[in-house]
C-alpha cells in the first residue's frame, strides 16, 4: 500500500482522532512490508495514542457532574468498549487482505451497495465535524493571543460565524490545491497535544508537593461522588462517553502484524482498555482537584467550550510560569485544528468518491477530479452542507453556545459510524463458515456469545445517538434532528439519480 493511500485510510477511519505519533506512524507504515512481527505491547501503545485525548477527560467531567462521571467510564469500558474492541480485532483478522477498511468489510460481507452507504456515512459524519473545525480553530486562536476568549465571545455571534465561514472557504480552497505541510503539522499538533494530555495528569497531582498552598478542591471519597443520577442530562450526555472511546477500528490492519496475534491481540486490546480507563479515571481526580462540580455546572457552556484552557490556566498558576501551558496548548491547537479541517474535508471524499461502489451509485459529475487530482465538486457539497450548518448557526445567541452545539452535534452524528463495524461482525459470523480460517483471530468461539455482543453494542450506539439528539433548546434539537435526516435523506437520493442517469445513456 501506497503511502498517500495509506495515510488516507488512517485519516478516513476516524480523522476526528488524530492524535498520531510521528515515530508510530511511520512504523506502521513500514510495518505493512516488514515480516517482523511487533509485541503486543507496541500496538496497545499505538491504538492509545490514537483513540485518547485530553479534551474526553474535560468533556466527561463537565457533563457528567465532576467524578460522578467515573462509574460511567467503568460501564463503558467494561460493557462497551472491551467487546468493540475485540470485534474489530477479529474483523480486521478475517479481511486483512482488504486493509481492514469498514467499507471493505462491509463489501466483503453484505455487497457492494450496503459498502456505499457505509463510505456514505463515515463522509457525512463529518460534514458536521468540518463545521466545528473553524471555530475550534478561532477559539484557540484567541486563547494564543488573549489567553482567555472575553473578547471572541463578547462578538455577535453574525460576526464569529462569519469569520468560520471565510475561514471554512479559504481551506475548502487549499483542499481542492493540496499542501502536503499541513498533513505534517496536524501530526506534530496531534502529538504535541497527547503529550500534553498526559504530562497535565502527572504535573497535576504533582502540583499540592511543590505548592501545598495553591488552594485546590477536596474530593469527596463516598459513594455519593461516583455515582450519577440517572436522570434525562445523564441519558442524552452518554453519547459523549461513546464517541470518546471510539475509533479503534484503526489499528485492525495489524492484527496479524503482532506476535501469535489470537493470544496476544486480545491482551493488547485489553491492556488499552486499562490504559484509557485509567487515563480517563485519573484525569477526572486531577479535574476534581482544580475544578467545583457546582461551578462548573453553573458556567457550563464557558467549561465546554473552553475546558481545556482553564485547565491548563490554573497549571499555570499552580506552577507560577504565568500563562505558559496555556500559550503551548494554544498554538499547538491552532495547528491541529486548521490542519485537520484541510485533511477532513479531503480525505473522507477521496475514500467515498475513489472507491469502486462509487462509479456505481454516485451521479458522475460528483466523481470530477481537477487538474491537482481534488474532488472538486465533492468539495462543492462540502462548501454547500457544511457552510449551511455554519449559517444556521448564526442564529444561536453566542460563541459559547455554538461550540457547546457542535461538540453536542458531533457526539450524535460521528458514533453513527461504529454502526457499521457492529453490523459487518453480526454479518461475518452469519457467515462463519465461509470465510473461516484457524490462523484468523476470534474475539470468542460461542456464536451465542458473539451474536449478544454485536447486538448489544449495536443498540448501545444507536440508543445513545437517539438520546443526544434530545435538548431544551429548540434550535439545538432541530438542528439534531434535520442534521442527520438531511444527511441520510442525501444518501439515498444519490443512487436514484445515479440509476436516472444509467438509463438516460441505455
Amino acid at each position: 500500500m501506497k503511502k498517500k493511500a495509506f495515510l488516507f485510510y488512517l485519516l478516513y477511519n476516524d480523522i476526528v482522532k488524530i492524535n498520531i505519533f510521528k515515530g508510530d506512524f511511520l512504523f506502521m507504515i513500514e510495518s505493512q512490508n516488514n515480516p517482523k512481527k511487533m509485541m503486543w505491547i507496541t500496538l496497545a501503545m499505538m491504538a492509545f495514542s490514537t483513540v485518547w485525548s485530553f479534551g474526553n477527560v474535560v468533556n466527561g467531567f463537565v457533563y457528567f457532574d465532576g467524578t460522578k462521571v467515573v462509574f460511567s467510564w467503568i460501564l463503558m469500558f467494561l460493557l462497551y468498549f472491551v467487546p468493540y474492541a475485540l470485534m474489530v480485532g477479529e474483523l480486521g483478522s478475517v479481511f486483512k487482505s482488504s486493509g481492514g477498511g469498514v467499507s471493505s468489510w462491509v463489501n466483503a460481507t453484505m455487497g457492494p451497495k450496503w459498502a456505499y452507504y457505509a463510505g456514505w456515512t463515515y463522509w457525512a459524519c463529518h460534514v458536521v465535524y468540518i463545521s466545528s473545525k473553524g471555530t475550534g480553530g478561532l477559539r484557540a486562536m484567541a486563547w494564543g493571543i488573549f489567553t482567555n476568549t472575553k473578547w471572541y465571545d463578547s462578538l455577535p455571534t453574525a460576526w464569529t460565524q462569519f469569520a468560520t465561514l471565510a475561514v471554512f472557504l479559504f481551506f475548502c480552497w487549499v483542499a481542492s490545491r493540496g499542501i502536503p505541510v499541513l498533513k505534517n503539522l496536524a501530526t506534530v499538533a496531534g502529538t504535541s497535544m497527547f503529550i500534553m494530555s498526559i504530562l497535565f495528569i502527572v504535573m497535576m497531582f504533582a502540583a499540592p508537593l511543590i505548592n501545598p498552598h495553591a488552594g485546590y478542591y477536596n474530593i469527596n471519597w463516598n459513594w455519593k461522588s461516583f455515582l450519577p443520577t440517572f436522570n434525562v442530562k445523564y441519558l442524552t450526555s452518554l453519547s459523549i462517553l461513546v464517541f470518546a472511546v471510539g475509533g479503534c477500528e484503526k489499528i485492525s490492519p495489524y492484527v496479524n502484524k503482532v506476535k501469535n496475534p489470537s493470544k496476544n491481540f486480545p491482551k493488547a486490546m485489553i491492556t488499552l482498555a486499562i490504559m484509557i480507563m485509567v487515563s480517563a479515571i485519573l484525569g477526572t481526580f486531577a479535574m476534581a482537584m482544580m475544578f467545583d462540580p457546582k461551578v462548573v455546572n453553573a458556567h457550563m457552556n464557558e467549561y465546554i467550550s473552553n475546558g481545556p484552557y482553564i485547565a491548563f490556566q490554573r497549571l499555570d498558576d499552580y506552577y507560577h510560569v504565568n500563562s505558559l501551558f496555556v500559550y503551548i496548548y494554544a498554538w499547538c491547537n491552532v495547528i491541529g485544528q486548521f490542519s485537520t479541517l484541510v485533511l477532513s474535508i479531503d480525505a473522507p471524499l477521496r475514500m467515498l468518491l475513489g472507491s469502486k461502489e462509487a462509479k456505481d451509485y454516485i451521479p458522475k459529475k460528483l466523481l470530477k477530479v481537477n487538474k491537482h487530482g481534488a474532488f472538486i465538486n465533492g468539495i462543492w457539497m462540502v462548501v454547500i452542507l457544511s457552510g449551511a450548518l455554519i449559517v444556521v448557526q448564526a442564529l444561536l445567541p453566542d460563541a459559547q453556545s455554538v461550540m457547546a452545539q457542535l461538540i453536542k452535534l458531533n457526539s450524535t452524528t460521528m458514533p453513527l459510524r461504529y454502526l457499521w463495524v457492529f453490523i459487518a461482525f453480526i454479518a461475518l459470523r452469519k457467515q462463519k463458515d465461509k470465510f473461516e480460517d484457524k490462523n484468523n483471530y476470534q474475539m470468542t468461539h460461542h456464536q451465542g456469545l458473539a451474536y449478544t455482543a454485536g447486538w448489544w453494542c449495536f443498540i448501545v450506539t444507536l440508543a445513545c445517538c437517539i438520546l443526544g439528539i434530545y435538548s431544551p433548546d429548540p434550535l439545538t434539537l432541530f438542528l439534531n434532528v434535520a442534521t442527520p435526516v438531511i444527511l441520510v435523506a442525501l444518501g439515498l437520493i444519490l443512487p436514484t439519480i445515479k440509476k436516472h442517469q444509467d438509463k438516460k445513456l441505455a
